[in-house]
């Protein structure tokens, strides 16, 4: 389980970042035809009271890092993902010590971006080494 106490201690983004990253797909199914769920858990009056206190606890900075200030939407980010069944577990979806406030191209970094040269293997260029054949 990732927590927030945790994350504060790694000082750099992106050392956050990775301790952070799902290495997730777009497409993957998450809630599914019960998305219903979450929806109506984010729109709830309990939940608008604890994203103001998340955001204001992280100072409205991307990853809690100042220096780091988040000007457009601020999504609060769920350290472990959340399930079907946790959606109506208060104590795990409404832990302090499990969000993070997050940019949406930082939320898009921690679900979707893999290390991608890894994968790749480079060869060396050399002169003429561009023939088709």
């Amino acid at each position: 389980m990732k927590t927030y106490s945790q994350l504060i201690q790694i000082p750099s983004f992106d050392e956050r970042v990775r301790y952070l990253r799902l290495d997730s797909s777009v497409g993957i199914e998450t809630f599914g035809f019960d998305r219903y769920l979450n929806q109506k858990f984010y729109h709830s009056i309990e939940w608008k009271r604890f994203r103001r206190d998340i955001i204001l606890r992280d100072k409205g900075c991307d990853l809690g890092l100042r220096g780091y200030d988040i000007f457009g939407r601020i999504i609060i980010h769920h350290m472990n993902p959340i399930t079907i069944e946790n959606i109506t577990n208060y104590e795990f979806i409404m832990n302090r010590d499990s969000v993070i406030c997050v940019s949406h191209d930082t939320h898009n970094l921690i679900h979707y971006t893999r290390p991608i040269f890894a994968e790749f293997h480079f060869t060396e260029r050399k002169r003429g080494d561009t023939k088709l054949w």
